[in-house]
Order: C-alpha cells, then structure tokens, then sequence
C-alpha cells in the first residue's frame, strides 16, 4: 500500500514507539476573531462583538460581505489598530506598508467567490512567543506573520446524521459571519520538542488566548469559535534534515482537543510511515467524540489561490506615531501575569501550577476581581467546576461565568449555603437555570437557620438518641456530631450546621 488514505482511520502506532523513530514537527495556524464594532470591510454590526448565537441567520449583512455587485470594501481602522497590538504583543515588526490581497477560491458562504486577506505583505512579521509547558519549562515558539482577514460565512447541513456535509439533504448558508474581521497567526515550523509536542500545542494556543483577552481585542472563545486552530503536524525520520509531508487539522475548537488533535496525528501518522505508505498533504476533520482525525481535502499551495493585489484598497501605512501609542499600551505578558497572580495570592508553585495546567488563571484573576478569596475562588475552579468540566469533556472556563462564581462564594461564605448546597446550585447554573441566588430561590435550596424549624429537628434526633445530652453533660461534647448529622439528614442539608451544634449545648447545659 502506497497511499496513507489506503490505511484504516484507526491504525494507530503507540506513541511512545512513534517517538523512539520519528521527530515530529508542528506548526500553528491560529485564527482570532476581532471584537470590533462593525466588520472588517463593511458597516454591517459584528456578531462577534455580540451574542451571535440569539441573532437571526443573515440579519447582520450588507453588500460587500454577500459579494453584491457594485459593492466596495472600506477598512475598518480600529481592526488595523487591534491587529498591530496583537503583532507587538507577538514580538513581531510592523510593517511600514502592507496591502490586502485577492485569495481566489470558490466556498458557498463566500458571496464574492474570494476572500480579502493579504498574502505577501502582512502587517506583522517575524515574531516569538514564550510558552510555558506544565512541568515549569519554556519554549519560544517562532512567529512568521499576523496577517489580517475576512472571515467566510457559516454552512449549515440539514438531514444527515452528523451534521457534516457527507450525506446531508441540503445546506443552508448563513452570511453573518461573513468579513468579521480576523487575524491569522502563522507560526514557523516548530521542531525539537519531541514527547512534549501535543502539550506545547495545547500550551501555545492558551499563550494566544491570554494575549488577546488581555489585549481586549476578541472574547477569544474556542466554543463560539472566537478563537480557531489549525494544527499542521508532520514526521520526519530521526536524523534527517528534511521535513516529512504535513496534514492541517483545521478548526479545532478546544485547548484539549488541540492537545489531543496532534498526538494523534503523530500516531496515525507513524502507523502510516511504519507501514510503508506514503502521507497525503491535506486538511482533515477532528471529531471530538471519536478523538479522531479524518481526511478532508487536498491542502493547496499559495499558488493554487492566485493571490493577487487588491485593486479596491490603498495600501495600511501605521504611523511611527501609532506604532509607539500602541506599544505603550501593551498590557503585561503571560509570563508577567503569572508571576504577579502567584504573588499577589501567595499560593505555592504546586498550588498555582495546578491552576497554570487547568489554564485557569484568567478565569481566577476575574472571579477574585468580584470579591471573591483567592483561595476560596481557587478551591471552586479547580474543585467541583473543574470536576463537571472533565466529565463532558470541556474546558471549565465555558461552563460558569467568574462573576457566578463569586456570587456563590459569597452565598457559602455569609452562611446562606453549605459547601453541599452550594454544588447542588452550581450543577443549576451551569444547567442555565439563572444566576446562582435565582437557582437557590427556584430549588429551595437556602440554608435554614430558623430556630422554631431547627428546635424541632433538634427535639425528633434526641428522642431517636435520649443519651447523647447525658454524653455532652459528661463532658463528652463530640457526641452532639450525631444530632448534628441527624438533623442535617433530616433537613437534606440544609440546616445551619453551627447553629444546630449551639442549640443542641445549649440544650444540654440546661
């Protein structure tokens, strides 16, 4: 067999097998939506910068982005400011001129049959990231470009069983999405990190994450697809210099998933090489329920798009003036963040490398930033959220907003939850059943420190135990934990655990 596509899909060599022969080699191609107000070459309202999924399908266009004829691209400057921050917050050089350019292909959701990136002229250049992987350690990850773009607009195939366009009845096109603003952050093939491949890619794309949310320039949400990543990987034997030939898994939208897509490929890939066949250069699909890759098209060369300049746009020239203004603002960097949270909250390096690997920090600084502890807000992320997270295989930070979270430190903290309520409440919010106090007021869930109800509770646990008063008379005061538990078992544990325990002493100092 000479041909990859000849192997099964699931033929698979062990990872640890595949490393001992192959040195693999990644690059990253990762796609940010821009938070801007309006599109990237029209006036049409952003559906980035708004809860897209409540808009209606084709209600936030207008001519340049269906591709009309007669219809003109005017660039939208704070899309050209957002990209140059996001180019020296990459350590790129900005360019002095750059231009947009023509990518010609045919796509239904492409109204005007090619796309308006740039090509050999991007507004930022030659850049680096450092990363940091979970054991503590960094990596400098190359940036060739950052390139701004449109985006093309949304497919929607109606009456197959996977929603994928195999087997579908027909497809609906929605142009919403269509010329929102986007940058396209190209890396340059990263080699030597061997083991550690799949873990510097999950570690990478959380790096883009935290610049641009920190930058303020995209919600930077993998699950609406605020944030995508094409993950190319190839092999090459150990010891020689030439690359292999690469797949790109395209839209990823998961930093596990990303971390999953490649060490996969890594091993689908050497299964294939193993074998004696050949790997065919081409996007594949990554299915999220299977783990799994599958094949998509042939990857095209530039060349293949016929890029050409532009004729509708005069070239971006950024003043130096500009260029300086923007630098000035640069927030601090990832590494910078992580040093001040550890500082400022004084967890230990174990303690906070736990929140460093989950990629919750952000998420920690904001829910602290609400008023909540740190430690208490690090309990909770790391704790029952994260718990939830990893049993539907998500990321914790889509399943609860910060501020909800707060909110339910506070309740557990002023005494109207125990830690036992608190996770019922949790499970309705993140169910979407409102804020926390709207799913304590719907379940009847607050805690009860009534004296009447819980004198009752109290009388029925000691006529079930008519020693336990003589016991705590005796001196023996841990007796009155049975009571206690009766009482919470009694009231499904919403009894003031610490008002039950005063009662039932007081009770018996009587």
């Amino acid at each position: 067999m000479a041909d990859g596509t000849a192997f099964a899909s699931d033929a698979l060599l062990d990872y640890d097998e595949a490393l001992a022969k192959y040195e693999p080699v990644l690059g990253f191609e990762v796609h940010v939506e821009l938070s801007t107000r309006t599109k990237m070459f029209s006036a049409a309202p952003n559906p980035a910068a708004a809860d897209s999924g409540s808009v209606e399908p084709n209600t936030m266009v207008a001519p340049v982005d269906m591709g009309l004829p007669g219809s003109l691209p005017v660039v939208n400057a704070q899309a050209v400011r957002y990209s140059i921050s996001l180019g020296l917050a990459l350590g790129c050089s900005i360019a002095e001129t750059c231009r947009f350019a023509r990518k010609n292909y045919f796509y239904p959701d492409l109204g005007k049959n090619y796309q308006i990136s740039q090509y050999d002229e991007p507004i930022a250049f030659d850049g680096s990231v450092e990363v940091e992987l979970e054991d503590g350690t960094t990596w400098t990850v190359p940036i060739e470009r950052a390139h701004m773009e449109e985006d093309a607009g949304k497919l929607t195939h109606v009456g197959g069983a996977t929603g994928r366009i195999q087997g579908a009845d027909w497809s609906l096109v929605d142009y919403n999405r269509a010329g929102v603003p986007l940058v396209e952050i190209v890396t340059k093939p990263i080699v030597g990190a061997g083991a550690a491949a799949p873990q510097l890619a999950k570690a990478y794309v959380a790096t883009i994450r935290d610049i641009v949310r920190s930058l303020g320039i995209s919600e930077a949400r993998m699950e609406r697809g605020n944030l995508r990543c094409d993950a190319n990987v190839s092999l090459r034997p150990r010891g020689r210099e030439r690359f292999g030939t690469r797949t790109e898994t395209k839209n990823v939208n998961s930093l596990r998933s990303v971390e999953r897509a490649v060490r996969y490929e890594i091993r689908r890939q050497a299964a294939i090489l193993e074998a004696g066949g050949t790997i065919v250069q081409e996007t594949r699909h990554w299915h999220e329920d299977t783990g799994t890759t599958s094949a998509g098209r042939p990857k095209s060369d530039a060349d293949d798009y016929r890029y050409f300049p532009e004729p509708d746009l005069l070239p971006i020239q950024p003043s130096a003036e500009l260029i300086a203004e923007l630098r000035a603002a640069l927030p601090e960097t990832p590494t910078q963040f992580r040093r001040r949270l550890q500082a400022d909250y004084g967890f230990t390096e174990s303690e906070f490398r736990d929140l460093v690997n989950a990629n919750l920090l952000v998420e920690l600084e904001e829910t602290v930033g609400k008023g909540a502890a740190p430690a208490q807000a690090r309990k909770w992320w790391l704790g029952e959220i994260l718990r939830i997270a990893n049993s539907r295989g998500v990321e914790a930070g889509t399943l609860v907003s910060p501020l909800h979270v707060s909110e339910l430190i506070a309740l557990v903290e002023n005494g109207d939850l125990t830690d036992r309520l608190a996770r019922q409440v949790l499970e309705g919010v993140v169910a979407g059943e409102g804020s926390p106090e709207e799913v304590v007021k719907a379940r009847g869930l607050a805690v009860v420190s009534d004296d009447t109800a819980l004198t009752a509770a109290i009388d029925e646990a000691l006529a079930a135990q008519p020693d336990v008063l003589q016991k705590i008379r005796d001196g023996k005061v841990q007796a009155a934990g049975a009571v206690i538990g009766a009482v919470m078992k009694a009231m499904r544990g919403q009894a003031d655990a610490a008002r039950v325990r005063e009662l039932v002493l007081e009770r018996a100092a009587r």
